[in-house]
């Protein structure tokens, strides 16, 4: 990959963004369904790139057909595989940067506010993190197995390709060969792309649903009366500055500072990250192993508080502009959104495909039954917002959750976005990639757990998630 590769990578990309808002203007079925210019372009680069286009030149090149062209559009559809192998690590660089940005030029909240807020989000995921165990085990005691001849290490797959993601099911490639089922992680990988892909085509639908209900704080079924609010453009009468000169371009382009004080907050979180997990190293690691799957991205939260506290402490001359920091936090999440759906691996799933199926389908409607029955109850404010993140995010990774927030408050008015980094904070290292997601197949064949004893776990998890999330921290409490 050379300085080229990613030159041209970035430039596609700010062209492909370019196109879809213009495809979003024109457009009128994605208005009526508030879909971002965003996704749009993340299912193009999806059709265009290797997964859609290149397999289908690819079957055409095995055919005789097409010859070099149809061979060479087979390696990376349209773009090509370097810029496609690009595009496929900016996701996991730009949850960062959106993390990093959700404190500066802000009040920071105190820490009873935090815990409120993170609560309820927390209850929430535990519950469906810890469900996706126990439908997956019951399905692989009483279904998978027996009819289908699969371990019952199947039972962890709707947690590990849904929650986990497609980072962990590549992770996991030896678990699964040391487990003796080497076709676990295709079916693991399958899932985290059926789980992304149904994240956001289910969440859109939700979404609508919701806002035809008036369910959405900032969206309805009024939402842009007229054409220009529709297509996503500003009246000239109701357009406000998207940012604040706060130091003269003399110095420093004020856009020029605010990356610099982005990218310090990340710095800050990487070095936070690298010395909780040298300290885990040197004191307890050889006894049990957390801060190492622990993603930089709350970290980088948190080193983002810690520099807004400084700020907060020595600038006079509040040089932090908030407005500027949401263009950053902006451009950086449709970037994020674009590829990560644009880069899904779409592996096709030939051997176990009833399994898969099975799973698929048990995983999607156990994530679409929390949000409709358990989110309304669990999450007191702003619940359809802070719902519908939460739901992207038990499809599949973190991007997914965050485009779903992004479409019913693309403002960032609500509390969704603070409560879904305080979350993440406590619940991705253990689920979700985290220290139970890496130790779920070493318990279920291990003869003093198994796989009744790993359900039975799971199952007094969930019990105990519900009923915090139902009767202490939600709606029931005031009942």
């Amino acid at each position: 990959m050379t300085p080229d590769t990613v030159g041209l990578a970035l430039l596609l990309l700010g062209a492909l963004l370019l196109v879809v808002k213009l495809i979003r203007v024109r457009w009128k079925l994605p208005q009526r369904l508030h879909v971002p210019g965003s996704v749009i372009g993340g299912g193009i680069a999806l059709l265009l790139g290797p997964g859609v286009l290149g397999s289908l030149m690819g079957w055409l090149s095995d055919r005789g057909w097409g010859g070099s062209l149809t061979a060479g559009l087979a390696r990376g559809g349209l773009f090509g595989p370097d810029v496609v192998s690009v595009w496929a690590a900016l996701p996991g660089l730009l949850v960062s940067v959106v993390f990093a940005t959700l404190f500066l030029g802000k009040p920071l909240p105190r820490f009873r506010e935090a815990a409120s807020l993170a609560g309820s989000n927390l209850a929430f995921g535990v519950t469906v993190a810890s469900g996706q165990y126990v439908i997956g085990l019951l399905l692989a005691l009483l279904v998978l197995a027996p009819l289908f001849d699969v371990p019952v290490i199947s039972g962890a797959l709707i947690e590990i390709g849904f929650m986990g993601g497609n980072g962990t099911a590549v992770g996991m490639g030896d678990t699964f060969d040391r487990a003796g089922w080497p076709r676990g992680q295709d079916l693991a990988l399958g899932l985290a792309s059926v789980g992304l892909l149904s994240g956001v085509i289910v969440g859109i639908i939700l979404l609508n649903r919701g806002a035809r209900r008036g369910q959405s704080s900032f969206i309805g079924s009024q939402t842009g009366n007229t054409g220009k609010e529709r297509s996503g453009l500003i009246e000239r009468g109701d357009r406000s500055e998207g940012s604040t000169m706060t130091v003269h371009p003399s110095s420093i382009d004020p856009l020029t500072l605010h990356v610099g004080l982005v990218a310090l907050a990340v710095l800050i979180g990487q070095l936070l990250l690298m010395g909780l997990q040298w300290l885990e190293r040197a004191l307890w690691a050889d006894a049990i192993q957390i801060m190492a799957y622990v993603p930089l991205f709350p970290l980088a939260m948190v080193g983002g508080a810690l520099l807004q506290l400084l700020i907060g402490r020595f600038d006079r001359g509040d040089v932090v502009d908030q407005k500027t920091v949401e263009r950053i936090q902006g451009l950086s999440l449709d970037m994020l959104i674009l590829t990560s759906i644009g880069t899904v691996p779409l592996r096709g799933i030939t051997a176990d495909l009833a399994v898969f199926a099975i799973l698929a389908v048990a995983g999607v409607l156990w994530s679409v039954c929390a949000f409709l029955f358990l989110a309304p109850r669990m999450m007191p404010g702003h619940w359809f917002e802070r719902g519908l993140g939460e739901f992207g995010k038990s499809l599949g990774i973190t991007a997914t959750g965050l485009a779903l927030m992004r479409m019913v408050d693309p403002e960032m008015k609500s509390s969704a976005y603070l409560a879904f980094g305080y979350k993440q904070l406590v619940f991705e290292p253990f689920f979700a990639g985290g220290l139970v997601t890496a130790a779920a197949i070493p318990l279920i064949l291990s003869p003093h757990v198994g796989p009744v004893g790993f359900l039975a776990i799971m199952a007094v998890v969930l019990a105990v998630s519900l009923f915090t999330g139902l009767f202490v921290l939600g709606r029931g409490r005031r009942r």
